[in-house]
């Protein structure tokens, strides 16, 4: 199988900033905490800036985050299916058949049961909450960095990744009602409607706009070397100060329950290893080549969670203990995401160079 890389991924390899993320998230995390503890009247005054339960400062920094990696997708690879459709197959069967229920019982497992001498029941209600929205997220974002990592195919990566946000709009709703309903938890349809409207349609519009816009004007060789770096640490950025607000809000929680910031933790952890390796085997199985199989595990195993972070702080409010879990699931990612990508450089002779 042979395609011609048409996704900008071009040396994108993770630099210090990027490689350190889990340490900005815990200072980050830390800062807020702090402001939260000693500086109240701050997040006392952003709470006035809310609208339908959205704090706006927040929702303004998440479109910084997610706006730069919509421009990324190039739907018109969508084309490229038809040379190999099984490692896209594997990609939505694991996404939507598969994590967001392994997710539901690995965390009502672990918060009702395991954690529940230290868990009260309506924490852990809440803690399930956030983890639902997680595991229904599949990633769209540092799949990127991960699949360049491994050296995967990256017109096929943008495949998966095009395809996973056109099935987020129709398929994300009805999981995460469906789940969250059984964990005891009832959620508004239109108020989740709207936050996949907010996070992922205008934000997608927006950056395939934006993309035909410049590329009209100044062609593709422009967007991809110039156009594009330009908004490089934008992203991190705006996750590092979103992560400062939510932490500000979220210090009374966290510092009468610091225990609880590994407790939720653990789940996430599992989860993630568990569909990767699920991913990663049936690609195997299936003979698929490396260059396919490494991103089909590693958009299995990552998460979407600017959309999960998003959709809570809609749902929920900036100070619910659901946020919190979202938030836990953006500083355990980097370094597990991190360690499957060394497996997965280290295991490329487990599979063929070329499929078909």
């Amino acid at each position: 199988m042979t395609m011609k890389p048409t996704v900008e991924t071009s040396g994108l390899g993770i630099g210090f900033f990027e490689k350190n993320l889990t340490l900005w998230v815990a200072l980050c995390m830390a800062g807020g905490v702090v402001i939260g503890r000693f500086l109240p009247q701050v997040p006392e005054f952003l709470r006035r800036f809310e609208y339908a339960n959205v704090s706006l400062p927040i929702a303004a920094l998440i479109w910084l985050m997610i706006y730069p990696m919509m421009m990324k997708v190039d739907f018109a690879s969508v084309k490229n299916v038809r040379r190999e459709p099984r490692g896209l197959y594997l990609t939505w069967v694991i996404n939507w058949l598969v994590k967001p229920f392994t997710m539901f019982g690995l965390a009502a497992l672990f918060f009702f049961v395991v954690f529940r001498a230290y868990i009260p029941v309506e924490l852990a209600r809440d803690y399930l909450a956030g983890a639902v929205l997680l595991g229904a997220a599949p990633c769209t974002a540092m799949v990127f960095v991960w699949s360049h990592l491994t050296r995967g195919n990256p017109a096929y990566t943008v495949v998966q990744v095009a395809t996973n946000d056109l099935l987020i709009l129709v398929a994300f709703v009805p999981i995460v009602v469906g789940l969250l309903g059984i964990g005891g938890v009832s959620i508004p349809w239109g108020t989740l409607l709207v936050s996949v409207v907010l996070f992922v349609v205008i934000p997608l519009v927006s950056g395939v706009l934006t993309r035909r816009a410049v590329t009209g004007r100044r062609g593709e060789a422009y967007f991809r070397e110039a156009f594009l770096p330009k908004f490089n640490n934008v992203t991190i950025i705006g996750l590092l100060l979103t992560l400062v607000l939510l932490f500000s809000f979220q210090g009374g929680v966290i510092l009468s329950n610091p225990l609880h910031i590994l407790l939720i933790a653990v789940p996430l952890v599992l989860q993630t290893v568990l569909i990767f390796f699920v991913s990663y085997f049936a690609a195997k199985k299936l003979r698929l080549c490396h260059e396919v199989a490494a991103p089909a595990g590693m958009i299995g195993a990552s998460n979407f969670f600017e959309l999960s972070v998003a959709v809570a702080l809609t749902l929920f409010g900036a100070s619910s203990p659901v946020v919190l879990a979202t938030v836990v699931g953006v500083l355990v990612e980097v370094p597990v995401m991190l360690a499957l990508v060394r497996f997965a450089n280290r295991t490329r002779h487990w599979f063929p160079e070329r499929t078909g």
